[in-house]
């Protein structure tokens, strides 16, 4: 009997644990924690710094960047250099009637680009710009990606420019590592006449003279088609822009037509194709000033093949040069636009010196 006051004292500590258990509340996540995990979305910006003499500029860190998002200074959380950040690159070769004058040097030379500036760690992806787009070599290292380009065969046939830029941002978007730099090299004068959206427009064009006239003029024919041509030109341009901001990838171009490309206008718009797409995604379109090589007289051919290497080897030098001065630059951003705005970028270094940065003009919101 002498139990019970100590039987009745540990039941009693029992139920009042049990009682104050019961009533403790279930911490709750804090604020900031959620706002980080669910609103907050982490934008990746390619930026490449190089100095007034084109040689790559290395060792920068986080508070060498600043990074304006629509007129908001965002904090940059992370900064990697070429040195650790995995390059993924697709080489893209024209194979068209258009771009076969120097065809085998430039090959060669891209070749050994890639075997210049590939590391162990990198990988390319080479595709040829055709009637479609052709998918010649899926992520190899340097040399066997050096041999697939070697291996790519000429054709007479039409070009597929904004297709073949399009699958290959969206070939490095799916395949390419997060945290990779993604990087899209063209060799093309950026001229098309057959993506899919061309020739859904030639026939939709056509369809509409047919319609309204049993025996159509070909004059009109030929006006309403190249309206309509036009006019999708522009509208696969923004959506080629599209894919290249949503891969994350920069875009560069050498245009093998050089000068010339300003005898028509078909030539111009496809240069402008590839320096909207270089100038808002950070990268560069070169523009070489080549020599005629099929003059009547052979030495003077010979002389300015040799002058033409030295132009494209020097293009390839400088390239090189911006791809080993390429940081990943990332930050997280808590603004609150739709899916699918554009928003703009603006990144400078703290201290620019005399040095040259390029990066993306901004990216479109992916909810």
């Amino acid at each position: 009997m002498k139990k019970l006051p100590h039987i009745a004292a540990l039941l009693f500590i029992f139920t009042f644990a049990a009682s104050a258990f019961a009533q403790t509340p279930t911490p709750t996540p804090r604020l900031e924690d959620q706002e980080i995990k669910i609103e907050s979305r982490l934008v990746v910006i390619p930026v490449s710094v190089t100095d007034s003499a084109g040689n790559p500029v290395t060792n920068l860190g986080k508070s060498d960047f600043q990074v304006i998002e629509e007129g908001k200074r965002q904090e940059v959380d992370s900064v990697g250099n070429a040195d650790v950040v995995p390059l993924e690159i697709a080489l893209l070769f024209d194979v068209s009637a258009s771009t076969d004058a120097m065809f085998r040097f430039q090959q060669e030379t891209a070749a050994k680009f890639l075997q210049d500036v590939m590391k162990p760690i990198d990988r390319a992806t080479i595709f040829t710009i055709g009637m479609k787009p052709i998918l010649v070599s899926g992520r190899e290292e340097a040399g066997k990606a050096a041999v697939s380009v070697k291996n790519v065969m000429p054709t007479k046939g039409a070009t597929a420019f904004f297709d073949t830029v399009r699958e290959a941002a969206d070939f490095l978007r799916i395949n390419a590592p997060q945290g990779s730099r993604r990087v899209i090299v063209v060799i093309s004068d950026g001229e098309d006449n057959y993506s899919v959206g061309i020739q859904r427009a030639q026939r939709s064009g056509e369809r509409q003279v047919a319609d309204n006239r049993p025996d159509p003029e070909y004059k009109r024919l030929n006006e309403v088609i190249k309206q309509a041509q036009e006019k999708a030109k522009n509208s696969e341009r923004v959506k080629v822009l599209k894919a290249l901001q949503d891969a994350d990838a920069v875009h560069y171009s050498i245009n093998p037509a050089g000068s010339s490309y300003q005898l028509n206008q078909i030539s111009v718009f496809g240069q402008e194709n590839m320096q909207q797409f270089s100038a808002q995604t950070g990268g560069t379109a070169f523009l070489p000033r080549f020599a005629p090589i099929d003059t009547k007289d052979p030495n003077q051919n010979s002389g300015n093949m040799k002058r033409n290497a030295l132009t494209l080897e020097t293009i390839f030098r400088q390239l090189a040069n911006e791809l080993r001065a390429q940081y990943l630059v990332q930050y997280y951003s808590d603004s609150e636009f739709p899916e699918g705005r554009f928003v703009k970028l603006k990144v400078s270094l703290t201290h620019p010196a005399a040095n040259k940065l390029r990066s993306r003009e901004g990216y479109f919101v992916k909810n």
